[in-house]
């Protein structure tokens, strides 16, 4: 467990295919019961996948109509966007950042 209160598991095969320069990890982190952050989702839990091209992704997923959060973050943990499938599951795109 780390300081935040969650694991983060490297990822040693970041370094290889179509974009070597991006640091990859995988993170298992917990939220506080109470937490609004997958909202607008009554889940208790949020669907995370990493992306090579948010932007593109995201323009698609508009063009079929899924529901996409028009607020994207970028950070220096990476690049966020958020959609929710269709059983209400809120997901989370991600693109990490460059190395």
């Amino acid at each position: 467990m780390e300081e935040y209160g969650g694991v983060t598991f490297r990822d040693a095969g970041a370094n290889t295919g179509p974009s070597p320069r991006r640091q990859a990890y995988t993170v298992w982190s917990p939220f506080a019961a109470d937490t609004e952050y997958f909202a607008p989702s009554d889940k208790p839990f949020m669907i995370n996948f990493r992306v090579a091209d948010l932007d593109a992704l995201l323009a698609k997923l508009r063009r079929e109509g899924v529901t996409v959060d028009e607020r994207a973050e970028k950070s220096e943990f990476g690049y966020f966007g958020w959609a929710m499938d269709p059983e209400g599951n809120r997901i989370e795109l991600w693109e990490p950042p460059l190395a």
